[in-house]
């Protein structure tokens, strides 16, 4: 049998890592900043907030994932025409997710 380490637990001092995500979303990313991101998009899909292309290259929306196979939950507000604000919304989302902590950046 293998031994597994825990998941990787958000820190405060992980804030400095967020800003990084927001000046570069599409990266390079440091090594910290990828292990919080693996953290933060891993895990169980039931609930996990995602992007939802709805006009292909320049419209994002926020969605939930519902489970395994459910349906996709689309928000119909905000809609996003900048890809690096929808992504830097979802990465607030789920940082709340995860800690039940406001980040506090915007």
């Amino acid at each position: 049998m293998r031994d597994y380490a825990p998941a990787y637990e958000i820190q405060t001092q992980d804030r400095v890592l967020a800003r990084e995500f927001r000046d570069h979303p599409f990266g390079p990313h440091s090594p910290d900043l990828l292990r919080l991101l693996n953290r933060l998009r891993g895990g169980s899909l039931n609930g996990k907030f995602v992007l939802f292309n709805t006009r292909r290259y320049c419209e994002w929306k926020l969605a939930r994932l519902s489970g395994s196979f459910g349906p996709i939950i689309i928000d119909d507000a905000p809609v996003f025409q900048d890809r690096a604000e929808a992504e830097w919304a979802v990465f607030k989302l789920r940082w709340h997710q995860e800690t039940q902590i406001e980040l506090g950046i915007d």
